[in-house]
C-alpha cells in the first residue's frame, strides 16, 4: 500500500485531512490509475457506509470552499460508499464535470468512468456525448480494462453522436423497423480486418429480413455523409491531432461494418460510387494524424474486390491512379490483378477496359430529356459540364422548376454522373501522363476503340500526339493526320514523346496545336527534355542538378506518391530511411533522390507529429532494380547500403535517355512545386532567417528546364495576349510595364521585383482557375500564376488590394 493510501486511511475521521491526502495522491499519480492513485481509491471504496457518508459531506464542503482546486474530489465523491445516506452530493458539479470532459476527444485517467459509474448507480442515464467519450476512451490503447468493460455496458445510443452520418442514422431509427437497430449494432462489431462467418451469418439474415434494396438505399444515404464536418465539434488539446476532422473510432467500426453489408448485396453502380468516394474520404490527411482512417478505406476496397461489374472495375481503376497511401493502394492493385486474372487479361488492359462511357453517346457529349427540358453533358477540356435547354431549345442556366419537382431522382443521378465523369477524367489524365516509361503499344483497331473513339477517354486522346508505325500524328479536322495534314490509318500505335524527334518536328507540332487552339491535358509537345550535361558526365554516377534545395516535406511527399515514387515521411527521431525511390522494373532500374530532414528544433522544424517540416536535397542516382537499398539517418549523414551488402550506382551514360529525362522531370517538378523559394511570404528567410540566401537564389536565380520551357512559350504567346504590348521576356524574367512601375516576374518561382531598384513585391496568389488566356497544355500552376500577376500589374492603377498598394 502506498504512503498516500495510508495517509487517506488515517485521515478518514478528518475530512480536511482526507481532502489533502486525496489531492496530494491525485497530483503525485497524475490522475492515472496506478499504485498511488489506485490505492487511494480502493481504500475509500472499502470504507464502512457510515463513515463514507461522513467523509462524503466533508469532501463536498471542501470542494465548495475552493472548487478551482478541488477537481479531483469529484470522482472521489463518486466512489465513496454512503449506504442509506445516498443523497446525491455535488451532483450538479459532477454532471458539469462530465459534460466538460465530453467536449474533448479523450481524457486522462479514470475520472470520466468514475463519474459515469456514479451517475448510473444513482439511476440517471448518461448524456449521449458522455457515452461517446467513454466509448472512445475504451478504444485507446493505453486505457485500463475497467474502462473497456464499463463501455461495453453502454448500448444506447447504438452509435456515437457528433458525426453527421451517425446523427442521421440515429434519427432514421425512429421511423425504421426494429431490425435496423440490430443491423447497426452488428455493424459496430466490425472490429477485424475482414468479416468472418460468425459476423456474416447474422448479417445475411438481417438483409433477408429487411430486404436488399431497402438495405442498400438506406445505407448508401448514410455512407455518403461519412467525413462531413462534425455536428458536435471536439476541443483539441495541445498535443492532439485535429480531432474534429478525424473519424470517431467507435463509429469508424460501424462504417466498416456497413461497407461489409454492401458485399452481401448484388453489385450496383451506386454502391461502387459510394465505396470509391469513401476510400478517398477515409484517406484524406488530418493534421497531426495522417490519413483519417486507413482501416475504413481498406474495408471499402475489400468490398469492391468482392463485387463484380463495370462500375466496380471503373472505381478500382480510378483509385489505382488517385491513391497515394501505399497500404490501401497495394490492396487496390491486388484487386485489379485478381480481376484481370479472372478475365484472362493483363493489368494494363483491365485498366483500359474498366473506363465506362457514363452514358456519353458521342466523344465527350450526351443529352438527356427530362420532361420538357434537355440536359446536355459535355466534356470541356478536362472538366465535365452540365448545361440545360428549355422546351424551346434555348440555353438556360439551371434546370427548370418542373425538372426539380417531377424528376428529382433522375436529376440527382445525372449530377452524380457528371461528378463521376470529372473524377475519371482526372484519373485518366494522370494515368496517361505516366505511360511514357511504360512503352505501351496497341494494334490500331484496339487503340481506336479504347482511346480515340472512347466516349470519355477520347476527349483526352484527341488532344494528344501519337505515332502510328513511327509516323507522328494528331487528331485534327475530324481525322488522325500527320504534320503534312495527310490522314493516318492502320499499324501499331504508341504515345509520342519529344525525345528522339528532330527539334524542327517538335516545334512544328507546337505550332500545329496552337494553330488549332488545342490544350493538351498535360505537357507533351512542350514536354521538357533533360539531356545529360557535361557536369553529369564528370560526376559519372550521379546528378547534382537538383541538389541543395529546401523543400516542404509534406508537399514533396504527396507529389512523389502521385508520380509513382516510394517515400516515407521523415521524423525527427533516431532512425534511418531509404531515399525517395522510383522503381522502373520494365527498364531493370531504380531511381533515387537523396533527401534528409532539415533542422533540430522541435516545434519550429517539426510538425506536432514529430515529422520534419522541411527537407534538404542531394543527388539523383540510378541502380539496378535489385541492388541493395541505401539508407541514411533521418537528419542526414550520407546514404549507404546495409552493412555487408553492395549497391553500385550505374554510370549516367548507361541510363536510357527517356528514363533519365522522365526521372529528372519528376525531380524538377518536386523542386518547382515544393521549394520554399517559391513561397512569396518567405522573403524574410523563414525561421530565424536561415533560409534567406537560399530563398533569394532560388526565387530569382537560374532557370530550370521547366522554367526555360515557360520562357519559350511566353515568347510565343505574348503577341496574342491583350497585355502583350506591355510585356517582354528578358532572360529569367517576364518584364511588365505598368503605369506606376515596371515589374520583373521570375519565370521559375513567380516572385516579383519592382524595377529599377529590384524592390521585392509580395503578391500571394489566390486559389482558383487563374487566367482565362489560352495555354497549349494544362497542369503548370506556376505559369498560370505568372500570367495572372502580369495581367494584374499591367493595369496597376486598378489595384485595390491594400496589402499590394502599400508596397507600390
Amino acid at each position: 500500500m502506498s504512503g498516500y493510501a495510508n495517509q487517506a486511511k488515517g485521515a478518514v475521521e478528518d475530512p480536511d485531512a482526507l481532502a489533502d491526502a486525496v489531492l496530494a495522491a491525485h497530483k503525485a499519480g497524475h490522475g492515472l490509475v496506478n499504485p498511488i492513485w489506485g490505492d487511494v481509491l480502493e481504500r475509500l471504496r472499502a470504507l464502512p457506509a457510515a463513515k463514507g457518508a461522513h467523509v462524503l459531506h466533508g469532501l463536498a464542503a471542501r470542494y465548495r470552499a475552493a472548487p478551482e482546486k478541488g477537481g479531483p474530489i469529484l470522482p472521489v465523491v463518486a466512489v465513496v460508499p454512503t449506504g442509506a445516506v445516498a443523497d446525491d452530493v455535488l451532483v450538479a458539479e459532477r454532471r458539469a464535470a462530465l459534460d466538460e470532459l465530453a467536449r474533448h476527444y479523450g481524457a486522462w485517467g479514470p475520472d470520466a468512468r468514475l463519474l459515469a459509474e456514479a451517475e448510473l448507480a444513482a439511476g440517471r442515464a448518461l448524456e449521449a456525448p458522455v457515452v461517446a467519450l467513454l466509448r472512445r476512451l475504451a478504444l485507446e490503447t493505453y486505457q485500463v480494462p475497467e474502462t473497456a468493460a464499463f463501455a461495453k455496458r453502454l448500448t444506447e445510443p447504438v452509435l456515437n453522436v457528433g458525426e453527421l452520418w451517425a446523427d442521421r442514422a440515429l434519427a432514421d431509427l425512429d421511423s425504421l423497423p426494429e431490425p435496423w437497430r440490430r443491423l447497426l449494432a452488428l455493424a459496430t462489431a466490425a472490429t477485424t480486418a475482414k468479416p468472418n462467418a460468425k459476423w456474416e451469418e447474422p448479417a445475411r439474415a438481417l438483409v433477408a429480413e429487411i430486404g436488399e434494396e431497402a438495405v442498400r438505399g438506406t445505407m448508401l444515404a448514410w455512407l455518403e455523409l461519412v467525413g462531413r464536418p462534425r455536428t458536435i465539434p471536439l476541443e483539441r488539446n495541445r498535443y492532439d491531432y485535429d480531432v474534429t476532422n478525424a473519424y470517431d473510432p467507435f463509429n469508424a467500426n460501424a462504417v466498416r461494418g456497413l461497407t461489409w453489408f454492401l458485399a452481401l448485396l448484388p453489385a450496383d453502380p451506386r454502391s461502387a460510387r459510394v465505396l470509391g468516394a469513401l476510400v478517398e474520404t477515409s484517406l484524406r490527411k488530418v493534421d497531426g494524424l495522417g490519413p483519417r482512417n486507413p482501416k475504413v478505406a481498406n474495408a471499402a476496397v475489400g468490398v469492391l474486390a468482392r463485387l463484380s461489374g463495370e462500375a466496380v472495375l471503373a472505381e478500382l481503376a480510378r483509385l489505382a491512379t488517385r491513391l497515394t497511401y501505399k497500404g490501401t493502394l497495394k490492396l487496390v492493385d491486388a484487386a485489379l490483378e485478381a480481376k484481370a486474372a479472372e478475365l484472362g487479361l493483363r493489368r494494363e488492359e483491365i485498366e483500359e477496359l474498366a473506363v465506362p462511357s457514363y452514358g456519353l453517346t458521342g466523344v465527350g457529349r450526351s443529352t438527356v430529356v427530362l420532361g420538357e427540358a434537355t440536359a446536355e453533358v459535355a466534356v470541356v477540356g478536362s472538366t465535365a459540364v452540365l448545361g440545360w435547354r428549355s422546351a424551346a431549345g434555348k440555353p438556360v442556366k439551371s434546370p427548370p422548376a418542373s425538372v426539380k419537382r417531377d424528376h428529382a431522382e433522375e436529376l440527382k443521378a445525372l449530377k452524380a454522373t457528371v461528378k463521376d465523369v470529372d473524377k475519371m477524367l482526372t484519373a485518366q489524365v494522370e494515368r496517361l501522363d505516366r505511360q511514357f516509361l511504360a512503352q505501351r503499344r496497341w494494334p490500331f483497331t484496339v487503340w481506336r476503340e479504347r482511346y480515340l473513339d472512347h466516349p470519355l477517354v477520347g476527349t483526352i486522346a484527341r488532344r494528344l500526339l501519337w505515332t502510328v508505325d513511327g509516323v507522328a500524328c494528331a487528331f485534327t479536322d475530324g481525322e488522325l493526320r500527320d504534320l503534312a495534314g495527310e490522314p493516318v490509318t492502320g499499324g501499331e500505335v504508341a504515345l509520342w514523346h519529344p525525345i528522339g524527334h528532330p527539334t524542327a518536328e517538335v516545334l512544328a507540332w507546337r505550332d500545329r496545336l496552337e494553330e488549332h487552339g488545342i490544350t493538351q491535358p498535360f505537357k507533351q509537345a512542350h514536354r521538357e527534355v533533360y539531356l545529360l550535361t557535361d557536369a553529369e558526365r564528370d560526376t559519372g554516377t550521379y546528378s547534382n542538378r537538383f541538389a541543395a534545395h529546401v523543400l516542404r516535406q509534406h508537399q514533396f511527399h504527396s507529389l512523389a506518391a502521385v508520380r509513382g515514387w516510394r517515400n516515407k515521411l521523415r521524423l525527427a527521431v533516431d532512425d534511418t530511411y531509404e531515399p525517395a525511390v522510383r522503381d522502373l522494373p520494365l527498364w531493370g532500374l531504380r531511381a533515387e533522390y537523396w533527401i534528409e530532414g532539415d533542422g533540430h528544433e522541435y516545434g519550429v522544424d517539426t510538425a506536432p507529429s514529430g515529422s520534419y517540416l522541411r527537407l534538404r536535397t542531394d543527388q539523383v542516382r540510378f541502380y539496378p532494380v535489385d541492388a541493395a537499398p541505401n539508407h541514411a539517418h533521418a537528419s542526414g549523414g550520407g546514404y549507404a547500403p546495409v552493412r555487408g551488402r553492395q549497391a553500385e550506382p550505374l554510370p549516367l551514360t548507361e541510363v536510357p535517355d527517356l528514363v533519365l529525362s522522365e526521372v529528372l522531370r519528376d525531380v524538377d517538378l518536386f523542386v518547382g512545386v515544393a521549394s520554399v523559394g517559391n513561397d512569396p511570404t518567405w522573403q524574410d528567410g523563414g525561421p530565424g532567417g536561415r533560409f534567406a540566401t537560399y530563398w533569394q537564389s532560388y526565387g530569382f536565380g537560374e532557370l530550370t528546364e521547366t522554367a526555360r520551357t515557360r520562357r519559350d512559350l511566353l515568347t510565343r504567346l505574348l503577341p496574342r495576349l491583350a497585355i502583350g504590348g506591355r510585356c517582354t521576356v528578358e532572360d529569367r524574367f517576364l518584364q511588365v510595364k505598368g503605369t506606376r512601375h515596371t515589374y520583373r516576374i521570375h519565370l521559375g518561382s513567380g516572385n516579383i521585383m519592382i524595377a529599377p531598384d529590384n524592390r521585392y513585391l509580395c503578391i500571394v496568389p489566390k486559389a482558383g482557375p487563374g487566367t482565362e488566356s489560352y495555354l497549349p497544355f494544362d497542369g503548370d500552376r506556376t505559369l498560370t500564376v505568372i500570367l495572372s500577376k502580369a495581367m494584374l500589374l499591367a493595369d496597376d492603377t486598378k489595384i485595390t488590394d491594400p496589402t499590394i498598394l502599400s508596397q507600390l
